[in-house]
Order: C-alpha cells, then sequence, then structure tokens
C-alpha cells in the first residue's frame, strides 16, 4: 500500500468520524496482511473495534450526565453481608424489563444498608442498555423545583426530570417535606405516572409516608401512583458504616425490617 493510499484511508475514517478505525488502521492492516485475513473477516474486526469504541464513549458519557453521586456496579455490592436481599431477583432487576415495562423499583431499608448502591447500580445497567438515567435525592430535586417555581420556570424544570428513560429518586423521608415540597413531588410524579420508571429510596416505611410529606392525602395520592406498577425491595440488615464495630462487638447488631403497609 502506498503513503498516499494510506493517508487517503485515515482522511475517510476520520470524514466518517471512525475514530478508532483510523487510530488503529495502520496496525490492523499488518495484523491482515501478516495473518492472510479475507476481505469479510478484516472488515468484521474493524467494524466491531469501532462499534465497540463508540459504545464506551456512549455509556462513559451517559454516566456523566447521570449525576450519580459515586460509581459503584453491583458487581461490587456485598450481598453476603445483606442476607435478606435476594440476590437473584435483583440479578433479574438488573436485565432492566422492569423498565421496558414501565414499572417502578422502591428500595426501601434503614440509614446504610446499600440502598443507594443498588440504586446506582441498576442506573449503571440501564446506561450500558441504552437508556438515559438521572439520580437526584429528594431534597435536590425538590429544591431545583422550588427555585424553578419561584422563576415562573416550573414546568422547564420539571422537564429535566421528566424526560429521562429512568429517575433516580434518592432518601426520601431523610429530611422532612412541607406540603409546598409535598406538592411538586405530586406533580412530578404525576408527570412521570405510567409513561416513565423511577427508581425510589427510602428509610421510612409506606406507613410512615403521610408524616415524611407532612400531609397525608398527598402521600397516600402520591403512593398510589408509584405502587400502581411496581416492584418493592426491603432491606432488613445492619450498616455497611457499622460493619467494623459489629465485628469487634463495639455496636449490636440491629436487624429490623421497614413494614409496607
Amino acid at each position: 500500500m502506498s503513503p498516499a493510499q494510506f493517508e487517503r484511508l485515515q482522511q475517510h475514517l476520520q470524514r466518517l468520524r471512525l475514530f478508532k478505525s483510523c487510530e488503529r488502521l495502520e496496525a490492523l492492516l499488518q495484523q491482515a496482511a501478516g495473518g492472510e485475513v479475507s476481505y469479510a473477516d478484516f472488515l468484521d474486526q474493524v467494524l466491531s473495534e469501532e462499534v465497540a469504541s463508540k459504545t464506551a464513549k456512549n455509556i462513559t458519557m451517559r454516566t456523566n450526565l447521570a449525576r450519580f453521586p459515586f460509581v459503584k456496579g453491583l458487581e461490587v455490592f456485598d450481598f453476603a453481608y445483606q442476607p435478606s436481599l435476594d440476590r437473584k431477583q435483583v440479578e433479574a432487576l438488573a436485565a432492566c424489563r422492569f423498565i421496558e415495562n414501565g414499572e417502578n423499583l422502591v428500595i426501601l431499608g434503614p440509614p446504610g444498608v446499600g440502598k443507594t448502591h443498588l440504586a446506582v447500580g441498576l442506573g449503571l445497567k440501564a446506561i450500558e442498555r441504552g437508556y438515559r438515567v438521572l439520580f437526584t435525592t429528594a431534597a435536590q430535586m425538590i429544591a431545583a423545583l422550588t427555585r424553578a417555581l419561584a422563576e415562573n420556570r416550573l414546568d422547564e424544570r420539571l422537564k429535566t426530570y421528566t424526560v429521562p428513560r429512568l429517575l433516580i429518586l434518592d432518601e426520601i423521608g431523610y429530611l422532612p417535606i412541607d406540603r409546598a415540597g409535598a406538592n411538586l413531588v405530586f406533580q412530578l410524579i404525576s408527570r412521570r405516572y405510567e409513561k416513565g420508571p423511577m427508581i425510589l429510596t427510602s428509610n421510612q416505611s409506606f406507613g410512615a409516608w403521610g408524616d415524611v410529606f407532612g400531609d397525608r392525602v398527598i402521600a397516600t395520592a402520591i403512593l398510589d401512583r408509584v405502587l400502581h406498577h411496581s416492584v418493592t425491595l426491603n432491606i432488613r440488615g445492619n450498616s455497611y458504616r457499622l460493619k467494623d464495630k459489629l465485628k469487634a462487638g463495639l455496636v449490636r447488631s440491629q436487624e429490623q425490617p421497614l413494614t409496607e403497609t
């Protein structure tokens, strides 16, 4: 192959935005020439590497846009420390059929048992399958919607939370929510109802959501929509943050379930 032809191939690949193939062109050509690779096999290898590169870049981009507080997959979740959690059920959820079916996932449990880790891990699986994901805490979302309401931009801001295919709403119940905030949450839940699935985490049982939202009527309306099509994971275990102290006998085990009624 002449230098002019090689340069021309690189230019074609750049114009087609096949950057990985352009980067690997010389090595791929040498490999093909040395191994007497068929035209079909050579083209298959070039395109396979290009697709893999673009997929990895897209996953990285969507992961950054998701605004996760950390990036930890389900592969590093310590299921042995939370025996109340059905690992097979979580692995089934990782296939993301609940997203395709428009189902919500609610993860209940006391602080520190891994609710956020599970939510992030499932969010990462959703991104791998091509879904757009957004993570936020309840407090962050209410604060953002409250500012938007004051600036007469509520509809615009609500779209931020309704456009992503999967919304992860973390830490419901960790901070009190006033009636105005509860109304804003209700508006969001109503917009996503039967359209966009969510993962919600809470340290409060469903029966306590009336107190969480400061209004039992609004809480009932929210739960009605959230639970209509949903799956619930109830973690009954100890905090990972107390793991070392438990081993040392400095604190007692407290495996208290959160009832769903």
